[in-house]
C-alpha cells in the first residue's frame, strides 16, 4: 500500500455542509437528509476550487450516524472512527439479501481491513432470528453494523448511503471497495486495490456496464424493467439534456462508456474523489434513485474542469473479483417443494494481471455480418491510455 495519500487535483479541502435549521426556499426535489441543495448550490458545487464546502448527506447533528439520519449506536460509531486503512463494505436492507462470506481472503487482510456490513432493523431481526447474529455482531469477517432512523421509505435509495457516502462514516478510512448486498467477494482485498487503483494511478475506478453504454438507452431499460417511476425518469432525462447530455458516441472516446455497472465502486479517499460521490449521491437524492442514470453527469462535471485519476475497466475484469449471488426473494421461491433450482453462472478464473489483445464472447455477436447495437465498432475504443492520463481505459 503507497505510503503518502495521492494528491487531489486543484481541491485539497472539501468540508460538508451542517444546517440544523433546514431552508427550503427554492426547493428542487431532495430531502431533509441531503439538506434540499438548491440549483445554484448545485452549479456552485461543480465549480471546483481548492476549498469547498458541498451537500453530501448527514446535514442535521453532530456527525454522520449521530442524530443524523441513518444513525448507529455509539459502540458502532467508534468502531467505524477506527478504520484507519482499508475497508470493504455492504450494505443490505429489507432483509433483500443473504449475506455472503468473502472467500479466499489473505491472513494480513483479515487482520488490517475492516469488513462492514450496513443492515436496517428488519434484515437485524432475521439475523438474529436464523442465529446468524449474536453478541458479537460479526457474521464470518462482516462486522454487522445497524442503521436506525432511515431517511427514506424506498430501500434502494437507502442503500445509496454507505454506497456512494461511505467516507463520510468511516472518515479514517484511506482506500474503500463497495460491494453491493448480492455479490460474493472472491479476491484479496489488497489485489483489488492493486489492480485498479495502484497500477493506474488512479483515484477512482468502476466497472462499465456489461451491454449498455448510453444513459438514454439505460433510462429506456430502466422504463421497460419497472425500475422506477417512468415519468420520473422522463424528467431527469430532460433535465439532463436541457444540460448538454448527448448520446454516447465515438467522440467521447477515451471515455469508453457512460454507463457503469456500478454494484462495485474502488476508491481512494482523497478530496476529488469523495467530491465526485458527494455530487453523485445529490442527483441521486435529488432526482431518481437509479445512480446508472446520474453517474456520467456527476463524472462528467468534475473530468471538464480538473485532471481527475478516473478509471472505468471491462465487466468481465469485475466478474474476476465478485460473484454474483440470488436476491433472498428468488432464493426462496427457488426453495419451494418441486421448484428446480439452477446455480448462478460459473465464476470466471482467479483475477487475472493481464487480458489479451483481442477477445470475443458470445454476448458480443447478434448473427453474422450485423454488428450489436450495444458495440462500438473501430479500433481507438480498445486503445490503451498511458497510466496517470486524464482517463484510463481498462483493456
Amino acid at each position: 500500500m503507497p505510503k503518502f495519500p495521492s494528491p487531489s487535483p486543484v481541491l485539497n479541502n472539501l468540508t460538508f455542509v451542517r444546517e440544523e435549521i433546514l431552508s427550503r426556499d427554492g426547493e428542487f426535489g431532495g430531502s431533509e437528509f441531503g439538506g434540499f441543495p438548491t440549483l445554484k448550490q448545485r452549479n456552485d458545487s461543480f465549480n471546483i476550487r481548492e476549498s469547498m464546502s458541498v451537500h453530501c448527506g448527514f446535514v442535521r447533528g453532530i456527525k454522520p450516524g449521530h442524530n443524523t439520519g441513518f444513525d448507529m449506536d455509539e459502540a458502532d460509531l467508534l468502531e467505524l472512527e477506527q478504520c484507519n486503512g482499508v475497508v470493504v463494505a455492504s450494505a443490505i436492507f429489507g432483509n433483500f439479501d443473504e449475506i455472503n462470506e468473502p472467500k479466499h481472503i489473505s491472513d494480513y487482510s483479515r487482520k488490517t481491513v475492516c469488513f462492514l456490513m450496513f443492515v436496517d432493523e428488519i434484515t437485524e431481526k432475521y439475523l438474529r432470528s436464523s442465529v446468524k447474529l449474536g453478541i458479537s455482531k460479526k457474521i464470518g469477517l462482516w462486522r454487522i453494523i445497524v442503521t436506525r432512523n432511515l431517511p427514506y421509505k424506498d430501500a434502494r435509495r437507502t442503500g445509496k448511503i454507505p454506497k456512494l457516502l461511505l467516507h463520510r462514516l468511516v472518515p479514517n478510512a484511506r482506500y474503500s471497495i463497495w460491494i453491493d448486498g448480492k455479490l460474493e467477494l472472491v479476491v484479496d482485498p489488497y489485489q483489488i486495490l492493486e489492480r485498479f487503483l495502484w497500477r493506474t494511478n488512479a483515484t477512482f475506478a468502476i466497472s462499465k456496464h456489461y451491454r449498455r453504454f448510453d444513459v438514454f438507452v439505460e433510462a429506456e431499460a430502466n422504463k421497460a424493467a419497472s425500475k422506477y417511476d417512468n415519468a420520473s425518469i422522463d424528467f431527469q432525462i430532460e433535465f439532463y439534456k436541457k444540460e448538454g447530455l448527448t448520446p454516447y458516441t465515438e467522440a467521447k472516446l477515451p471515455l469508453i462508456s457512460d454507463v457503469p455497472e456500478g454494484c462495485v465502486i474502488v476508491k481512494e479517499h482523497v478530496p476529488i474523489s469523495n467530491l465526485l460521490t458527494c455530487l453523485w449521491f445529490n442527483e441521486v437524492d435529488r432526482f431518481t434513485s437509479r445512480d446508472q442514470i446520474s453517474f456520467s453527469t456527476a463524472r462528467d462535471k468534475v473530468l471538464s474542469r480538473v485532471d481527475f485519476k478516473f478509471h472505468m475497466f471491462l465487466d468481465c475484469e469485475r466478474r474476476n473479483f465478485v460473484i454474483q449471488k440470488y436476491h433472498r426473494d428468488l432464493l426462496l421461491q427457488l426453495a419451494a417443494p418441486g421448484a428446480r433450482i439452477h446455480p448462478p453462472p460459473p465464476s470466471l478464473p482467479v483475477l487475472e494481471t493481464s487480458l489479451p489483445e483481442k477477445v470475443v464472447t458470445s454476448s458480443d455477436r447478434t448473427g453474422p455480418g450485423k454488428p450489436s447495437r450495444d458495440r462500438i465498432s473501430g479500433s481507438k475504443r480498445h486503445r490503451k491510455v498511458v497510466a496517470g492520463s486524464k482517463y484510463i481505459e481498462g483493456r
